[in-house]
């Protein structure tokens, strides 16, 4: 067919940005040049592969099916590439990578941007969002997981266990007491996570050796979408939350929180760095698994010095 590889190459990019003029931004090229591209490669194919807008752009449902067939083409080219100019041992390439907020800025980043550091053609780019990210279906090669695995497609290396915390301000214990029992939360205002079932639901380790975890359905006051706001809400006294350790760990340390209930324990999580079932795993992606497991190995940072 007549189409042109820079033409899928815009499509693929807008679809990942999320717009043409991002997607004109990352490849160097001016917004009329990529809208003119994708315009020639729906003409071709004679479909609409993007819905257009002043907000950014929407696939359709023939350009979904038509980017997952040509983002997975694509990344089969770049793992021909790479197997065999990584002979020489040198790693190259784009390295995508999918992870939570506030750990990918407070702690893998740091780790990360250190390793490419020693690849001058290696090449990252990082998406942080705390939804759930399709690894597969958007091309990514490696994902961070927080919690409790359900996608069974993906491939887990254990990173670090997270610990989490029911936290509250100073202020807010000598206004409001603080709780002696789960029970006792549902009484409180509380801080809730937006990225979860409608219907807070607080987990408890069991007092029973063995026993199931206790579960508690909370009514949140205040809600949000990322765990850096729930804990600025917490320490400014708003209400009681629970909240990883990794993100509380300076305002526990500082004094700015309180651990609100020292005698029970919500259900830690695990930290996972996952990617999708492939007959051949690149070993650029291998080796920064390798090296995440080897930073987070041992006590996390998070946890060093901290008495909570």
């Amino acid at each position: 067919m007549p189409y042109r590889f820079d033409d899928i190459l815009a499509f693929l990019q807008a679809m990942e940005t999320g717009s043409i003029s991002a997607a004109a931004q990352r490849m160097g090229l001016s917004k009329s040049v990529v809208s003119k591209r994708i315009s020639d490669l729906e003409a071709v194919l004679k479909v609409e592969l993007l819905h257009r807008s002043t907000r950014g752009v929407i696939a359709t449902d023939k350009g979904v099916a038509f980017y997952q067939h040509a983002r997975a083409i694509m990344q089969q080219l770049d793992q021909a590439a790479e197997a065999l100019i990584e002979q020489d041992e040198e790693f190259c390439g784009l390295l995508r990578i999918a992870a939570p907020m506030t750990f990918g800025t407070t702690y893998l980043g740091p780790i990360l941007f250190s390793f490419i550091s020693h690849y001058p053609r290696l090449a990252l780019a990082m998406e942080l969002n705390d939804q759930i990210t399709d690894l597969s279906g958007e091309g990514y090669d490696l994902g961070i997981r927080i919690g409790r695995l359900r996608d069974s497609s993906l491939v887990a290396r254990k990173l670090a266990i997270s610990r989490r915390v029911v936290c509250c301000s100073p202020a807010y214990a000598q206004r409001a007491g603080l709780p002696t029992t789960i029970d006792g939360l549902t009484g409180h205002e509380c801080i809730g996570y937006t990225n979860v079932s409608p219907g807070q639901i607080w987990q408890f380790e069991s007092t029973e050796p063995g026993g199931a975890p206790r579960s508690l359905v909370i009514r949140s006051r205040i809600v949000t979408n990322n765990g850096e706001s729930m804990r600025d809400a917490t320490i400014a006294g708003l209400g009681i939350s629970i909240l990883p350790v990794f993100i509380v760990a300076k305002a526990l340390a500082n004094g700015q929180l309180i651990n609100a209930l020292p005698n029970a324990y919500p259900v830690t999580d695990t930290i996972y760095a996952v990617y999708p079932q492939n007959h051949r795993l690149p070993k650029k992606v291998r080796a920064v698994i390798d090296h995440l497991v080897a930073a987070f190995s041992g006590d996390p940072p998070w946890e060093k010095g901290l008495k909570v």
